[in-house]
């Protein structure tokens, strides 16, 4: 999924329009809008601003991690092993068909969500 599709899926999970995020940025829309067209990449520092408005990591709007939030509880190896499971670069099929990539990104979601639970499921187990 590209930074732009991101942002507009960030943007629209909150209720706000493109002027409501650039004001709350202090910036004008039409940049936004340029992000969100993917004609423009905001800085590293905008994009940390970007990523701390939205309650993201920096590398999601990137597009390196899922949205689902790391827990609390899980290890550097929890973490690694979460990481070399969704780097498996596999074309993600359905009846046969690869799906898209907003289709994609969205099964990985479910998945970060699962991974986590069951992880910590057996957490529990071994105490």
């Amino acid at each position: 999924m590209s930074m732009g599709a991101m942002l507009i899926r960030l943007r629209e999970e909150k209720g706000l329009t493109q002027a409501d995020v650039a004001a709350k940025l202090g910036i004008k829309r039409a940049r936004y809008n340029a992000w969100e067209n993917n004609i423009a990449k905001p800085r590293v520092a905008m994009l940390n601003q970007l990523a701390n408005f939205y309650g993201v990591n920096p590398d999601f709007l990137l597009g390196f991690e899922s949205h689902t939030p790391l827990p609390e509880w899980a290890t550097s190896r929890d973490k690694r092993d979460f990481k070399k499971m969704l780097e498996e670069d596999e074309v993600v099929m359905f009846d046969g068909v690869p799906i898209s990539d907003v289709g994609k990104q969205r099964v990985m979601d479910v998945l970060t969500g699962l991974f986590w639970e069951a992880k910590q499921m057996n957490k529990r187990k071994k105490k």
